[in-house]
């Protein structure tokens, strides 16, 4: 345990006195976040988009006219997701639920576009179905984007911060030393697997309380799910670093390596926009990187409210992709 603290302590200062990579993780994240909140801040597009949900071959004759409105977008859902898409109108994502096989339509009464889109259906010849009303604060884009910045940040600060750190100790003869020291390998990476982790959780839990301050995001679910899925993905994350840790020598070898992931990662896991309605062999492919369970985890607690066994797909993945990751970098971990 002494030499844990000792490798822990010594790994720990070095990141605070690297004043510039120190300041960086804080606020990049932070002005990242505040800049896109300032950006989306708007409703993002002017037409009104309206769900049908259906399973019938035929639409009803008098929404013909309705339908063919050019400044309605229109999105078709299964019967069978009648509830996903008034929990959409609910978000305000959507302006107006028709659903034809129960003959009714949903409007949510909170929003600005409710009565007009209402309107606009009654003038149609849409007024024979059964009107149903919904309520629900809309859901910004911040709020919805805080989760993927905040993982993104998390996954750069791990990969980078544990892979590189040891990859250079590793050229620069630090490791040769330790390996004359009885420090093990084992208390070695799990040091620098330690205070990454409350780096890291440090950081996430700074950036995400700082401007919550001042944007106030949407939370309606549990802050201790919420810190829960956060260390497993930082683990989870961490130990892919260990994995390009393990053997490389060359820093610029191990910058495209990890570039390699980090861009796929970002691109893939809905850090910046949703991947539903993409290519279902692209959602295959983001469902096996840790920040797509992270992002999908904690958007589901903070803004559905999701409680533990919602989220337990998300937390078994990381569980064992974690110990295998680890497994995999403690056989191929080599000092020299």
């Amino acid at each position: 345990m002494k030499q844990f603290a000792a490798m822990f302590k010594a790994r720990t200062m070095e990141f605070v006195r690297d004043r510039g990579t120190f300041f960086w993780n804080l606020l990049f994240p932070i002005v990242l976040v505040f800049g896109f909140a300032f950006a989306f801040s708007g409703r993002g597009q002017e037409l009104f988009t309206v769900g049908i949900v259906t399973g019938a071959s035929e639409t009803a004759p008098d929404l013909l006219h309705f339908l063919e409105i050019e400044q309605i977008e229109f999105v078709e859902y299964p019967s069978v997701a009648t509830e996903t898409v008034v929990e959409r109108l609910r978000r305000h994502q959507l302006d107006m639920v028709l659903d034809l096989e129960q003959s009714e339509y949903y409007v949510n009464v909170e929003s600005p576009n409710g009565p007009i889109i209402e309107m606009v259906l009654g003038a149609t010849g849409g007024v024979e179905l059964e009107r149903r009303e919904v309520t629900g604060e809309p859901i910004r884009y911040v709020d919805w984007l805080v989760p993927g910045v905040i993982g993104m940040n998390m996954m750069f600060s791990c990969l980078f911060g544990v892979g590189f750190v040891i990859v250079r100790y590793r050229k620069n003869g630090v490791l040769k030393r330790l390996k004359a020291t009885p420090v093990s390998a084992l208390t070695f990476v799990t040091a620098q697997a330690a205070s990454r982790l409350v780096i890291v959780v440090a950081t996430s839990i700074f950036v995400f309380a700082g401007t919550d301050l001042f944007l106030k995001f949407m939370m309606n679910g549990s802050y201790l799910n919420l810190l829960l899925i956060t260390t497993l993905s930082i683990l989870c994350m961490i130990s892919v670093g260990l994995v390009f840790a393990s053997r490389l020598r060359s820093e610029e070898l191990t910058s495209g390596l990890m570039n390699l992931v980090t861009l796929p990662m970002i691109i893939l896991s809905g850090v910046f926009f949703s991947l539903e309605g993409s290519p279902p062999v692209m959602q295959r492919i983001a469902r096996a990187f840790p920040l797509t369970h992270f992002t999908e985890a904690s958007r589901a607690i903070m803004l559905d409210g999701a409680g533990f066994l919602e989220i337990l797909p998300n937390v078994f993945f990381l569980v064992v992709l974690t110990v295998a990751l680890l497994l995999i970098a403690a056989l191929l971990f080599k000092w020299e």
